[in-house]
């Protein structure tokens, strides 16, 4: 079995590690209210998705 001959240094697993990091999504504009919303996802302000309303948004 393979045995690792010298420790792994702190800065060496942590780069390592760098690449496993989740990336933030970007937002992108709503085409109905140009709001921010999440890709591939309902318009939290409008209720849009697709060109058509989906969810009817209560308004505060």
């Amino acid at each position: 079995m393979a045995v690792p001959k010298r420790k792994t240094s702190k800065s060496r697993k942590n780069q390592r590690k760098r690449s496993h990091r989740t990336s933030v999504t970007t937002g992108t504009r709503c085409t109905q209210c140009g709001g921010l919303r999440r890709p591939h996802r309902v318009c939290p302000a409008c209720g849009y998705y697709g060109g058509r309303q989906v969810v009817t948004v209560e308004a505060a």
